[in-house]
Parts: C-alpha cells; structure tokens; sequence
C-alpha cells in the first residue's frame, strides 16, 4: 500500500456517547470524500466503556481506520502513540467529539505548501458556548505561558487541532518529557502542559509555526476543572522551563 499523504490522530477516552451519535462517521464522511490518500488512527486511552469495542468494529467495516490498544496513561501519551506510529507525509491531532470540525482541515492543509513545518487551529478568542470560567482560564493561560516560556505570538496553544510535517512530530514528540508513554493515570485527565510543551519544542527547534483561526464548538465535559487544571497547567509551564534549563530538549 502507497503511503498516505495524511494522518488522522484521533485520542479517546470513554467516548462511547459520542462514537454512538455519529463522531466517527463525520470524520469517515469527509476523509472518503479527499482526493489524496488518507489513514484514520483511533487510540484507545484504556475506556472503561464500550470505545475499545466500537472502535474495532468500525475498523473492520471502514476503509483505512487503524486501531491502536494503549494503557490508560492520559491524552498526551495517547496522541503520542498515535502520532509516531502516523505514516502520512502530515500528521494532524484532533478530538473525538468534532469540536473543531474535521472539514477545518481546508484551512490548515494549504499552508504546508508555502513551508509551513506546524500548522494549529486557533479559536482566536471566539469561544462559542463556553462558560466564563474556561474563558477566564484561557486569559490568564495565555499571559503566563507567554511570560516564562516566551510563547508570544502564539494566542491559543490549546486548540486540539494540530497538524505537523511527520519529520517535525517525530522530532517533537520523541523529545517530550511531562507526559510519556509510561505515565499512568487513573481516570481522565485533561493535560494542558502537553499542548505547551509540543509548541515550545517546536519553537526550540526552529520550526515555522501557523495559526490558523478555525470554527470550534463548546462541548461539555466534566473532565475540565478550573481550579485543578490551572494549578497544574501552571506547574506544567514550570516544569518545562526547568527542563529547557536542564538541556532535556536538546
């Protein structure tokens, strides 16, 4: 089989509800409709639900969906694994539940050809439903990232809509430190300083970055918690300028 122009990392954790109301078949929809080739991988982060079963019973009926079992170790080890075992000449990362709709890809595609290396999807402060607390998080994120780590220039590191050359994700990737593939996590968790750490890394290596603004959607969660979240997104940041300090990215 060629290798795929694209790979689709799609991270899930106990995304039965979602899968059942049709998440799965939008992105099917849309990617049989491409004109290049395409892989859709689907990694398991360890549901204690029916995910894992869904999942393989639509690989067995879907063309080009590859399935990958992980431990429950988090998000950020989960896309990991997704994104190193990716075989498309683009690899991009987005979430289960379409927030940021697949279709957004025909905004973030067009600039690998003018030697983009990354390319993220921004909200650009339009985040439609989302209460006041995540909107006040996200304020503050911005401003602290941007004073330890020198992140200017970037306004949403958060976005879960992010593509890379696949040469770009492996160098990245390879190098994280907060959340590998031997963290193990007991239920979900939502990892802010994964997000960070991809992009400051990106930056430490020189890559050429663009935000890209695209449509996201609210959609709720009990897996966000403003106090908790914060306070460890505040120590992740810590914790990768301590790193960077140490030369672990080199």
């Amino acid at each position: 089989m060629s290798k795929p122009y694209l790979s689709v990392v799609i991270p899930a954790y106990n995304e039965e509800t979602n899968i059942r109301l049709g998440a799965l078949d939008k992105v099917s929809r849309y990617m049989e409709s491409r004109k290049f080739r395409w892989e859709v991988i689907l990694v398991d982060d360890g549901s204690t639900d029916d995910t894992a079963k869904l999942f393989d019973e639509y690989a067995r009926i879907t063309h080009a969906f590859r399935i990958i079992h992980n431990p429950h170790q988090g998000k950020a080890a989960t896309v990991i694994a997704g994104s190193l075992a990716a075989r498309g000449d683009i690899v991009l990362f987005t979430d289960l539940d379409q927030a940021t709709p697949i279709r957004e890809l025909e905004n973030i595609l067009p600039w690998f050809d003018q030697d983009f290396d990354v390319v993220i999807g921004s909200r650009s402060g339009k985040r439609v439903g989302a209460p006041l607390t995540r909107k006040a998080m996200a304020i503050g994120f911005m401003w602290i990232r941007s004073m330890i780590l020198g992140l200017h220039g970037i306004s949403d590191t958060q976005c879960g809509f992010k593509a890379f050359r696949q040469s770009t994700a492996r160098k990245i990737f390879e190098r994280l430190q907060l959340y590998g593939r031997s963290h193990i996590v007991q239920g979900s968790m939502v990892t802010a300083g994964f997000d960070i750490e991809v992009l400051f890394l990106a930056k430490q290596l020189g890559c050429n970055i663009k935000e890209v603004p695209v449509e996201w959607h609210y959609v709720e969660t009990r897996r966000v918690s403003p106090i908790k979240d914060s306070w460890q997104g505040l120590l992740d940041i810590i914790r990768i300028r301590v790193n960077a300090f140490r030369g672990l990215y080199l």
